[in-house]
């Protein structure tokens, strides 16, 4: 395989057009999600369209020993993965009291525990041959806490900080990590997790657009990616760190309540 990008959470939204725009390119992919139907109908489409070669694994990426597996399955398959994009994730809306503890755990275990394990597995075979680039799919969630999400916010502030800080770290090296953060956007993210009804995702923006922006950023080897603000929520997020924490909290809590 050529120029391979893996890339999970690859059977919907932001994860499916990043693999669209890497085959485009005549770039094989690995696509890992669940839902196995799904991939195998993407892996066609792409194969058929592009001529690319496209290795599909269904797993459950929420399990704790997920990335290894993983990692061990690519690796036994003697591919080199020259891109690594982490997009799996999930959230929830409702009170923090509330939720079940089961997907809070999930969704810290695919948001946080998974995106690190496969970050750290695969790393290390970049750095050894000085190449390689990793996009983590983060959200401009992670400038603030989230009411209502308090969990899903949360997971991706670390996801911001854990990238940000091993970019740095990579400062030396060729090797790359972007972190993106898109803001709203038009995925079964929203529906799943209720956000599709909230004020929030009134403007979400089409995941096609953010995932080209995230996938020319990774390219350029760009720190932050920030994509699918509007005007209005571009000055928002420039006024943040001079707003009081309750302020910001309780127009959080107002946007996320349906």
């Amino acid at each position: 395989m050529k120029a391979t990008a893996l890339i999970t959470g690859a059977s919907t939204g932001i994860g499916k057009e990043l693999a669209k725009i890497h085959a485009a390119r005549g770039g094989d992919l690995i696509i890992v999600a669940r839902s196995k139907d799904k991939l195998e109908a993407l892996k066609t489409e792409l194969e058929g369209q592009y001529g690319v070669q496209v290795k599909v694994i269904a797993k459950d990426l929420t399990q704790l020993t997920a990335a290894q597996e993983l990692y061990d399955e690519v690796k036994h398959a003697g591919i080199e993965i020259e891109y690594l994009i982490n997009n799996a994730g999930f959230g929830g809306l409702g009170q923090f009291q509330e939720q079940e503890l089961a997907l809070q755990i999930n969704m810290i275990n695919l948001n946080v525990t998974t995106l690190t394990a496969l970050t750290r597995l695969v790393l290390p075979d970049m750095v050894a041959r000085d190449r390689g680039r990793i996009m983590n799919v983060s959200s401009t969630a992670s400038f603030m806490p989230g009411p209502l999400q308090a969990v899903y916010f949360a997971t991706k502030a670390f996801v911001t900080f854990l990238s940000n800080a091993i970019s740095e770290e990579l400062h030396a090296s060729k090797v790359t990590v972007t972190n993106l953060m898109p803001g709203a956007t038009e995925t079964e993210f929203g529906a799943r997790s209720g956000m599709d009804k909230t004020e929030m995702f009134k403007t979400a923006v089409s995941s096609s657009g953010v995932a080209q922006d995230g996938y020319d950023g990774m390219l350029k080897g760009k720190l932050d990616v920030i994509s699918g603000l509007t005007f209005s929520q571009k000055v928002m997020m420039a006024m943040l760190p001079f707003m009081p924490k309750k302020m910001i909290l309780s127009q959080m809590r107002k946007m996320q309540t349906v």
